[in-house]
C-alpha cells in the first residue's frame, strides 16, 4: 500500500485516486455488479435490477462508464431503439476488486 499512496502526494495523483475516480459514484459499482456474469443487459432490465434509480441518473452513469472505457454500449438501428450494455475488458479487470469487496462484506457484516 505504501507504493500506492506515497507521502504528501495528492490523492488524485495516485493509482488509488485514479481508480476511485472511475468507480466513485452511487451507482457505478452497482451497475458493474449487475453486468458482471451477464453477456449483455438492456437499459430497462438494468433499471429494474437496480431499483430506485431515475432514468436520467442511470443514463448519465452509463455514459460516464462508457466514456471511461469500463462498459461497451451497442445500439441497434431499429424501432423501438434497442441498446445493450456489457462490461468491457477494462471493466472486467475491476471484477477482482468487486469480488474482494464482496468477500470482505460477507466476512465483516453483522450477524
Amino acid at each position: 500500500m505504501d507504493d500506492c499512496i506515497p507521502t504528501y502526494t495528492p490523492l488524485e495523483d495516485t493509482g488509488f485516486g485514479y481508480t476511485l475516480s472511475l468507480i466513485n459514484g452511487k451507482y457505478k459499482m452497482i451497475i458493474m455488479y449487475w453486468l458482471y456474469g451477464k453477456t449483455v443487459m438492456r437499459f430497462n432490465e438494468m433499471q429494474r435490477c437496480i431499483g430506485n434509480i431515475s432514468f436520467r441518473t442511470l443514463s448519465n452513469t452509463l455514459k460516464e462508464l462508457e466514456r471511461d472505457g469500463l462498459i461497451h454500449r451497442k445500439e441497434y438501428p431499429q424501432i423501438p431503439p434497442k441498446v445493450e450494455y456489457r462490461l468491457s475488458e477494462r471493466g472486467q479487470s475491476l471484477i477482482p476488486l468487486l469480488d474482494m469487496m464482496c468477500a470482505w462484506g460477507e466476512h465483516n457484516k453483522p450477524s
